[in-house]
């Protein structure tokens, strides 16, 4: 219940700070690059539940997914009001600055059976043909090693339903049929990963 109730009022701030950003301060590239870290974390680190780090993503991925954001495909409301205006120029200096950046993933605890079954399912599905065979991503496919795993479940939910506007329907298909419990396992497994 406590953790619920630190989510919500994380998400809560998070929500401000982007709704309001846009229009009263977040005008310069620096300014955008602060309100970004708001829910993304400093440098790009994710500390909110269900919000992705975006330190060491590929840069093509990020500035993809920045382009898709801004351009109402992906609906993320308070980022498409952050990006709308921004040039495709500052897009791919934001996705730079963020795919260097260090990862620092979040500390979790280890399921060694978990991870054994995220393992396995990792190799049955062959996820490291398109995120390689360290889970690093590459161009415009991204990092799932040391992502936080709250995230990387939602996110995988999102595109066995078909609620994932604006990703690669690929991976809606790829991830059909997989029960929820190795959902889990999945994501354990990749945040788990060293990058």
């Amino acid at each position: 219940m406590m953790r619920r109730l630190r989510s919500l009022r994380a998400w809560a701030l998070c929500g401000m700070v982007l709704w309001i950003a846009p229009f009263s301060w977040a005008q310069t590239y620096e300014q955008r690059l602060q309100a970004c870290s708001a829910c993304h974390g400093p440098n790009g680190n994710s500390q909110m539940p269900d919000v992705p780090s975006l330190a060491a993503q590929p840069r093509l991925f990020i500035e993809n997914q920045l382009v898709l954001i801004r351009e109402g495909v992906r609906d993320i409301p308070a980022m498409k009001a952050l990006l709308d205006g921004v040039g495709d120029d500052d897009l791919a200096k934001m996705a730079r600055h963020f795919s260097s950046q260090s990862l620092v993933p979040a500390p979790r605890a280890r399921d060694e059976a978990l991870l054994s079954r995220g393992q396995q399912l990792a190799e049955q599905t062959r996820c490291g043909i398109c995120h390689l065979p360290t889970y690093l991503g590459r161009e415009q496919m991204p990092r799932l090693a040391g992502q936080r795993e709250d995230y990387l479940f939602t996110a995988m939910r999102m595109m066995q339903a078909n609620q994932a506007v604006g990703r690669d329907p690929i991976m809606s298909a790829s991830v059909y049929g997989i029960p929820e419990a190795d959902l889990k396992a999945l994501s354990h497994y990749f945040a788990h990963i060293k990058p």
